[in-house]
């Protein structure tokens, strides 16, 4: 296919059939291609991202393919379910290529259907760390699959915004930002800078404490419980929600 050819319905919908009933991944030719359309839909996109109910929201899936499989049985098959996805999609499962390409192959064929978050594993320097790289060298022999993605990763949005009222984004709030504006005016569409506001929403963790504090992570802040007040008060919001660290329940 050539970069500029049309993508139609029916090739995306044999590229999702093929990889969620075989676990395969694409040809390197296939993914670049669908690389390149889903990134005419992401560069669209705002930092936050407004999303309508209903919708299902779903935090980290972590190469996790067969659980990703498990959810849409659960929850439902796009286009019959919306979908909201906090980030970190990569690393420390065996099928980060295959969870990854089949989330953007749903992104292309139904765009309104699935929001996609970055999270803070959607980064060039943490992909090198946990897996998705040496995952791409091992599948395709080489890296260039690896650096499209995280190409990639530069335009997923930051947060979303469910009917006005439910914030949802990867890791936390930021100590420089208060305001949904703040974060509507970030430029996004970088490599995960190792501080500041852009950082902070990709790392930060709630704590049982007020006010901010020192993050374990090495990156991002800890908040307290005001601090998460404050900002649902100045932005009229009901609550967050976030992903990043695991609820054995699904939920709190």
């Amino acid at each position: 296919m050539l970069k500029d050819e049309p993508l139609s319905s029916g090739q995306l919908d044999e590229w999702i059939d093929k990889i969620t009933k075989d676990c395969i991944i694409l040809s390197k030719l296939d993914v670049c291609f669908l690389i390149d359309k889903a990134r005419e839909i992401f560069i669209e996109e705002a930092n936050v991202r407004p999303v309508s109910t209903p919708v299902t929201v779903c935090g980290d899936i972590h190469g996790q393919f067969h659980d990703l499989m498990e959810l849409f049985k659960i929850g439902g098959n796009i286009p019959n379910t919306n979908y909201l996805f906090m980030g970190d999609y990569v690393d420390r499962g065996y099928y980060s290529i295959e969870t990854v390409t089949l989330l953007v192959a749903l992104k292309v064929r139904y765009p309104l259907r699935i929001t996609i978050l970055r999270g803070n594993h959607e980064s060039r320097q943490i992909t090198q760390v946990y897996g998705f790289y040496d995952e791409c060298i091992k599948k395709y022999g080489d890296a260039e699959i690896w650096k499209r993605f995280t190409d990639l990763f530069d335009y997923f949005p930051l947060t979303a915004l469910v009917d006005d009222r439910l914030f949802c984004l990867h890791g936390g709030l930021s100590p420089t930002i208060n305001t949904l504006d703040g974060i509507r005016s970030l430029d996004r569409v970088q490599e995960v800078p190792h501080e500041g506001p852009m950082c902070d929403l990709l790392w930060s963790d709630p704590e049982d404490r007020n006010g901010w504090g020192v993050s374990p992570r090495g990156a991002g802040f800890s908040f307290g419980a005001d601090i998460t007040e404050a900002f649902v008060h100045n932005n009229n919001l009901d609550f967050i929600a976030r992903a990043h660290q695991l609820v054995m329940d699904g939920y709190n």
